[in-house]
């Protein structure tokens, strides 16, 4: 296990070697593109083995050594400086002034540059202006003197260049250059450049003036002349006129037909271009107009089958869900119904089972007390049911209104009875039998209610007491 003495030592070194290698980055400098970095201190030695005195980087980037070397900037925006120069001496004596404007600036040339690195870094703008503004003067005054005013004046020209030449070779001494030169005005006290430009002005009027009567005199002669030729040849040139005339109308004629004869085929031509171009502008149009309808009712052909997909596919989902769930439902209930059925009939059964079981015990007690004789066991049970019976073949008939019946009888029939009474014996016939009754249940009726006897064709029971009688 480290101790943390020795942590503390690892992370304080860690910690200065960081340090260290920020401070060294940031003496990593670049140089904008509107400035000039001069970095002094120890540079090194000039070819001769001199010392330099600055080294200058314009654009870039360098690395300055600490505490060995250092750095600075200068400015490369023009500086504009306004020379108002007055009572120059030219030439001719005369004395002179000229207003001007000086543009200059921090020169990128590499031996310019080490000169203003040399004399201007560290200075003010101010102070840069009117070092600057002391040189113009001096070398402006040096060329007005060797010029005349005539040509400072006139050949403006030659007067600015003389300037930029001698201005910006000097300026270049303490590492600027010129920009521009703007001279606005030139005047003296004397009135020497005004008496010239009115010696110019009249010179211009008289030359004008004689020009203009030489000009009149050469019109008159020339006039005259003139009007001597035209009498000489007027007669002359009248006939050969009226032959050039008649000369030159069928010349115009032919002239103008093929003309018009040229036009109606370049007219024929151009509309029949025009009416190509128009159908054949037509056909694109045209063509373009199905691409697009065709284009559009391929997509919304695509969009239709698109939604109807999606929307036949959502509802198949959907009834596919609800068939589902409706199922699960069916199922349910039909489960519940299903027990519920069962458990209904269940207990029916067990009901009926019960009911059975205790009919069966009962009717075991019957036969029991009968004497073991199931037959008057049977009678006895038919004899407790046989009011029950006979209510119900009498409540069969007892709501027949017979008040309501009207029986149209003509008197006693074949057999003696009448109309009526077949009617009543009819309908209590229709009344079935309790031997039919006992037959349908798949039993016998007992011999103590009677036997079947036939009477007349038909059927007639006879109890136990008839046959006694």
């Amino acid at each position: 296990m480290q101790h943390p003495e020795v942590i503390i030592l690892i992370a304080a070194i860690a910690l200065i070697a960081l340090s260290f290698i920020v401070w060294v980055c940031t003496r990593y400098k670049k140089c904008p593109s509107d400035k000039i970095m001069v970095i002094y201190g120890s540079i090194g030695k000039n070819k001769d083995g001199t010392n330099r005195s600055a080294k200058c980087i314009h654009g870039g980037a360098e690395f300055v050594i600490p505490v060995f070397q250092s750095y600075s900037y200068l400015d490369l925006t023009p500086i504009s400086i306004q020379v108002d120069l007055k009572n120059a001496l030219s030439r001719q004596n005369i004395r002179i002034d000229v207003p001007s404007r000086f543009t200059v600036g921090i020169s990128t040339e590499p031996g310019v540059m080490q000169n203003a690195a040399e004399r201007l870094l560290g200075l003010q703008l101010s102070e840069i202006q009117e070092l600057s503004k002391d040189i113009i003067f001096g070398q402006l005054r040096l060329i007005i003197a060797t010029m005349d005013i005539e040509e400072i004046n006139t050949d403006r020209d030659k007067f600015l260049a003389a300037v930029s030449s001698n201005v910006e070779t000097e300026l270049k001494k303490i590492g600027l250059r010129l920009i521009n030169v703007n001279v606005t005005d030139i005047s003296d006290e004397s009135g020497y450049i005004a008496a010239l430009g009115k010696e110019a002005a009249a010179k211009a009027i008289n030359d004008a003036k004689k020009s203009v009567a030489e000009q009149e005199r050469d019109g008159s002669i020339g006039e005259s002349n003139a009007r001597m030729d035209q009498r000489i040849k007027v007669a002359e040139a009248n006939s050969i006129a009226i032959q050039g005339e008649n000369e030159a109308k069928m010349k115009i004629a032919m002239s103008e037909a093929a003309l018009k004869e040229k036009e109606a085929e370049a007219l024929k031509i151009a509309t029949t271009a025009e009416k190509i171009q128009a159908a054949r502008a037509l056909e694109e149009s045209y063509a373009a107009e199905q691409a697009a309808e065709e284009a559009r009712r391929t997509k919304e052909q695509a969009t239709l089958e698109a939604d109807i997909i999606v929307r036949a596919e959502a509802k198949k989902k959907e009834m596919e869900l609800a068939a589902e769930a409706e199922a699960e439902q069916t199922r349910r209930r039909a489960k519940g119904e299903a027990d519920a059925i069962y458990a209904k009939m269940e207990a029916e059964a067990r009901g009926m089972e019960e009911i059975l079981k205790k009919q069966a015990a009962g009717f075991a007690e019957i036969v029991k007390s009968a004497g073991g004789d199931a037959d008057a066991a049977l009678k006895l049970l038919i004899a407790d049911k046989l009011e029950e019976l006979m209510r119900v073949q009498v409540d069969a008939v007892k709501n027949i209104k017979i008040d309501k019946v009207t029986v149209w009888d003509g008197g006693q029939n074949a057999d003696g009875k009448t109309s009526t009474a077949n009617f009543i014996s009819g309908m209590m016939k229709s009344v079935p039998p309790l031997d039919e009754v006992f037959s349908l249940a798949g039993m016998q009726l007992p011999s103590i209610l009677g036997t079947k006897t036939e009477e007349n064709g038909g059927e007639k029971t006879e109890t136990e007491e008839t046959k006694a009688e």
